[in-house]
């Protein structure tokens, strides 16, 4: 690990000053940050430790949704009373992730932000143009069992490693900010991140100093929610395939389906036209194939995560029919 300095923010406007450059981090749990940084893999000048700034809130708001401080830990937002009760897609993803000791730490702000664990990009000395542009992908053409099918480039193919993003896609998230001038931007959660392109170190639209304060949910949705994790072992493993999946029905048909997906792209991953098709439809098998068809047509295997794209389908069709069992 390589020296830096510390500092503490104690007041929301010192931190984006603080950690107003590129060789800037944030801190708070620190799952994954420190990880990296005993790897050399990320060597920041300054780290800027958030965990005194009043961010640790889970509230209710005006239009009957949830506001939630960026530095509530994981543990504590599965757990949430009205998060088991009216989002329990995000509390069966957060159990879904890591240790209960992570859980203990790791942030919701940290959460949204972890870093890929493709092999390459966790080894120093391996081709990453994630870590270092330029010198190429080495899970292309490498070992790239875990890695993506869809949204991915010729620059890299890494996944994105969060349950808890996934489930927050489904459920229509925004993320608050605060930047380094004062102001405060808000985001829909699929705009927080880009994909690979020809930048793949780019990763979210944050710019330096900008930090995430707080996630805000909508009011509760009305159907069935289901989160579905593919994974090779049964704890403390990253999905192959997951699937947060909201359906509602009215008179037999599907009146509103959600669907978001991991383990499967550079970032939380969700298609409209999937729902789309879903929609105003009477659930069937051939329906759910279909919605398959549309989510994998794009699909690319690299050989060794070829399987994934029936492992998708399958766990797709699944959880459609899981989530509308009762009304067949």
């Amino acid at each position: 690990m390589r020296q830096f300095d510390y500092v503490r923010a104690t007041e929301l406007g010192d931190a984006g000053r603080l950690a107003g450059s590129e060789q800037a981090r944030f801190i708070a749990g620190g799952t994954n940050l420190l990880d990296l940084m005993k790897l050399e893999v990320e060597a920041p000048e300054v780290l800027v430790d958030i965990n005194r700034l009043p961010l640790r809130d889970v509230e209710d708001t005006d239009d009957g949704g949830l506001r939630i401080g960026a530095l509530v830990p994981n543990a504590d937002l599965a757990a949430h009373p009205r998060v088991r009760r009216d989002y329990p897609v995000l509390s069966r993803a957060l159990l879904a992730g890591a240790s209960g000791q992570l859980r203990n730490k790791a942030t919701t702000g940290g959460n949204l932000l972890q870093r890929t664990r493709c092999y390459y990009f966790y080894e120093p000395t391996a081709p990453c143009n994630k870590r270092e542009p330029g010198s190429g992908c080495g899970a292309i053409g490498g070992f790239n069992r875990i890695h993506a099918i869809l949204g991915g480039s010729e620059h890299c193919i890494a996944t994105h490693p969060s349950d808890m993003a996934v489930a927050m896609r489904a459920l229509d998230a925004v993320v608050e900010t605060l930047k380094e001038d004062g102001s405060n931007r808000e985001l829909e959660l699929a705009s927080l991140y880009r994909l690979p392109g020809d930048t793949p170190s780019v990763e979210t639209v944050l710019e330096p100093g900008e930090l995430i304060t707080a996630v805000r949910l909508p009011a509760p949705f009305g159907g069935r929610q289901v989160y579905r994790k593919v994974r090779d072992r049964a704890s403390y493993a990253f999905a192959l395939v997951s699937v947060a999946g909201m359906i509602e029905m009215e008179n037999g048909r599907i009146s509103d389906a959600r669907l978001a997906f991991g383990g499967l792209a550079p970032m939380p991953w969700r298609d409209e036209a999937v729902e789309r098709h879903l929609k105003s439809e009477p659930p069937s098998k051939p329906l759910f194939e279909g919605a398959a068809d549309i989510l994998l047509a794009d699909a690319k295997g690299q050989g060794e995560n070829d399987f994934k794209i029936p492992l998708a389908r399958r766990t797709l069709v699944s959880v459609l029919g899981e989530l509308t069992e009762e009304a067949r």
